[in-house]
C-alpha cells in the first residue's frame, strides 16, 4: 500500500518564465526559492511547506490557449487569508477575477488565471 504524506509541489507549464514570475511573485506574492540548474527555463515558489514549480516549456498540449476563466477546469487551489483584501490586490493588478462568495464548498473562491491561462482558486475559510 502506497501511504501519502502530503502534497510536495504542483508543476505548471508556462510559455514566458519573466511573465509568470511577475504573476506568481509580484501579483500573488510568493517567495521565490532557489532551483537546481536545468536546462530548461522555470522558477520554484514555496510557501507553507508547499511549492509550485514553473516549467517553461512552450508547445505543451496541456496549456488551455485561453485565459477565460472556467471554475471547472484543472486548477489549483491556495488558501488566502482574507477574500476581501485578496479580491482587492487582484483588482488592482488588472487580473480578471470570477467571484464565487457563497457556493456550495464550505470556503469563498476566487478564480483567476494566470498569463498562460492556467486556472487558479484562491480560497478562504470565510468572508471577511
Amino acid at each position: 500500500m502506497i501511504e501519502v504524506e502530503s502534497l510536495h509541489h504542483v508543476a505548471v507549464c508556462v510559455t514566458d518564465v519573466e511573465r509568470a514570475k511577475h504573476f506568481y511573485g509580484v501579483v500573488l506574492g510568493l517567495e521565490e526559492v532557489a532551483r537546481p540548474p536545468f536546462d530548461f527555463g522555470g522558477a520554484w515558489y514555496e510557501f507553507g511547506g508547499r511549492q509550485i514549480h514553473l516549467i517553461v516549456h512552450p508547445p505543451t498540449l496541456t496549456m488551455r490557449r485561453t485565459g477565460d476563466i472556467d471554475d471547472r477546469d484543472g486548477h489549483l487551489a491556495l488558501r488566502v487569508r482574507s477574500y476581501r483584501q485578496t479580491l482587492e490586490h487582484l483588482r488592482a493588478h488588472g487580473v480578471d477575477v470570477l467571484e464565487k462568495p457563497r457556493n456550495l464548498t464550505p470556503w469563498a473562491q476566487l478564480y483567476v488565471t494566470d498569463p498562460d491561462g492556467n486556472v487558479i482558486e484562491l480560497n478562504a475559510e470565510m468572508l471577511d
